[in-house]
């Protein structure tokens, strides 16, 4: 098991330590996990500086933040009670989102596996290969991505590297006569509009998995427009795009229904998006009746700021506070400053 702790030193520099790396004997139970986790924080010495854990969307793991929740609010040590703890890994759940999505179209991805595996199978097939691609005049230096079935991303950057290819691979058809998986124009095609389709999940993916700047208030923004891209592309006249996009929008909704509201106070608190963000977000999506997911993360937000400015008011009438009572709660001096760390656990149930 690995946990690893994200905070922001005493420099206001956004810092990422391996806290442990070990070995985590059976059972791989949300019990055991919580046990573990917890007496790794209590040896740092942080267990009453946690913010939020993130977790991959094992069952397991899902017990095992319950259960560390209860240990530590015994302590009062989360804020808000935990109502933020537990965050669910966006670029994981993009991961499960898009697996979905490609089972609709694995029949029409296997001549191009099949011919990057070819290929890539012995070094007189690569020889020939190279062949071929200077005999196009193409640039030899992208070099052919394999698909790993672990890994969606991998599909996306295998069918980008192939269709550079595209060219290469007809000409070793007809040097190759042991090489039969060539696509055809049709399926090249097919393949170009696939990828293109990825292209958005691809580079959230990225985005979600830096560690170098904060990544929390990508999350909306982001997730706003694959939400709008998939319920665009369930109307589309490409067959395949259309059974992705069913397939994946189904998948969607269920995480979308469950997001961590932390995620969206995250952007509002960057000065670039703000609540307007937020509130136009859901207008497009729910039309003028968004006002009860709006309401929800403004009421959450306040509640949070309550909590870090030392307000003993979280009564539900605390909550129903406008944004006029926020601002002379602001003007009090007697806000306190936290620094709180957020772990992300990993395990190999995940």
């Amino acid at each position: 098991m690995c946990l690893t702790a994200h905070f922001i030193d005493k420099n206001w520099v956004l810092t990422k330590r391996v806290l442990n790396f070990s070995f985590m004997p059976p059972p791989h139970n949300g019990i055991s996990l919580c046990e573990k986790t917890y007496n790794l924080l209590e040896e740092w010495g942080i267990e009453t500086k946690v913010f939020s854990i993130t977790l991959d969307n094992a069952s397991s793991n899902d017990v095992c933040v319950g259960l560390l929740r209860n240990q530590l609010n015994i302590k009062i040590a989360l804020v808000c009670e935990g109502g933020f703890f537990h965050i669910r890994c966006c670029a994981h759940i993009l991961n499960l989102i898009v697996q979905d999505g490609l089972k609709e179209i694995d029949s029409a991805l296997q001549k191009i596996r099949d011919s990057v595996k070819y290929v890539r199978g012995s070094q007189m097939r690569k020889q020939n290969f190279l062949l071929a691609v200077n005999k196009m005049s193409l640039d030899n230096r992208k070099g052919l991505k394999q698909y790993v079935p672990t890994r969606w991303n991998s599909t996306y950057l295998m069918l980008e590297t192939a269709i550079h290819y595209r060219s290469a691979f007809s000409y070793l058809e007809m040097i190759d006569s042991n090489y039969k998986h060539c696509p055809t124009a049709p399926e090249w095609e097919q393949a170009t509009h696939i990828c293109c389709f990825l292209a958005p999940f691809y580079h959230a993916t990225c985005e979600f998995s830096g560690t170098k700047y904060p990544t929390a208030n990508l999350y909306f923004p982001v997730i706003y427009d694959i939400y709008v891209t998939l319920k665009e592309e369930v109307e589309s006249e490409d067959e395949y795009k259309r059974l992705m996009s069913t397939q994946m929008l189904s998948k969607f909704e269920k995480y979308w229904s469950e997001f961590s509201v932390v995620l969206a106070i995250a952007v509002a608190l960057d000065p670039r998006y703000k609540l307007e963000l937020v509130n136009f977000c859901y207008t497009r999506l729910y039309g003028v009746n968004n006002c009860r997911e709006y309401c929800h993360v403004r009421d959450k937000m306040i509640y949070l700021f309550l909590e870090y400015g030392g307000s003993s008011s979280t009564s539900s009438s605390a909550i129903s506070l406008d944004t006029r009572n926020v601002n002379s709660q602001a003007s009090q001096p007697q806000v306190k400053a936290v620094k709180r760390t957020s772990a992300t656990m990993k395990t190999d149930n995940c």
